[in-house]
């Protein structure tokens, strides 16, 4: 077999929960698995654009994808969910934490507890709740791939004001990958997280600013062009190569790795 060949089906007779799948990079990182052969749970907050895309997939291949409506941050519905996507598709394989919001955006004193509080549920807890139901299924496996998404800010970059709580869960999930790749490499499970600089995504539509956030800010002037690797922000498919690659046989030996993808941008902040 060719290795373009075997490629294109490195996750054949694999199965993959995937969570914030309904766009972005979950929907890129779907459609790029399935295609590759993977069967895909959609986790998402189920709405048009994900049951188009369970859709779209099962007519790329019968029956390799199916949505379920879940809140990552709610620990009885993905509980419920993980056991829901292995009883359909026999077992678990590959787990791809990436849903997550922005969050509420402001000087920290004008911060509310809940905004606070939403944010670290969804992003850092969310993640929790992903490994914590997903780890049984994938030790019943003897072996697994584990990616997180968390990003630039809070790693790289910290010059996002007002973003103090969005900074704080991508650090704790870097931290908290790390920990994860140790505890789990006596059960061949390897744990990655990935740390994206601005990529197209409705990731937006989930900010919440609190207009107070320009008296915090200190004027920087960036070099011409944000991502100084490409015309503009990176594409989701940019970074479903890269989890396609984590998820894979061709990275058996990369575990515990914070991977940067995003053109130089954090090298210019």
């Amino acid at each position: 077999m060719s290795p373009d060949i075997a490629k294109k089906q490195r996750f054949l007779g694999k199965t993959a929960i995937i969570t914030g799948a309904g766009s972005g990079i979950g929907r890129a990182t779907a459609i790029q698995m399935a295609r590759e052969g993977a069967n895909v749970a959609l986790f998402d907050l189920v709405n048009d654009r994900t049951f188009l895309l369970e859709q779209k997939l099962n007519k790329l291949r019968k029956d390799c994808a199916l949505a379920i409506d879940v809140d990552t941050s709610d620990a009885e519905r993905m509980e419920s969910a993980v056991q829901k996507a292995v009883g359909h598709f026999g077992g678990l394989d590959i787990v791809f934490a990436n849903a997550g919001i922005n969050g509420a955006v402001g000087p920290i004193e004008e911060l509310s507890l809940s905004d606070w509080e939403r944010t670290i549920s969804v992003n850092l807890t969310g993640t929790f709740l992903t490994l914590k139901y997903s780890i049984p299924h994938l030790k019943e496996k003897g072996k697994g791939s584990i990616i997180i998404t968390s990003s630039i800010n809070g790693n790289s970059r910290f010059a996002s004001f007002g973003w103090s709580p969005y900074s704080t869960t991508k650090a704790g999930q870097v931290a908290f990958a790390k920990m994860a790749a140790l505890e789990l490499a006596k059960f061949k499970i390897r744990v990655n997280v990935i740390c994206p600089g601005a990529i197209s995504t409705n990731i937006d539509e989930s900010t919440e600013f609190n207009e107070e956030v320009e008296s915090i800010v200190i004027p920087i002037q960036f070099p011409e062009g944000a991502q100084p690797l490409a015309d503009g922000p990176g594409k989701p498919e940019n970074v479903a190569e890269l989890v396609s690659f984590l998820a894979s046989d061709e990275s058996i030996h990369i575990t515990g790795a914070q991977i940067v993808i995003d053109g130089a941008e954090s090298l210019l902040s």
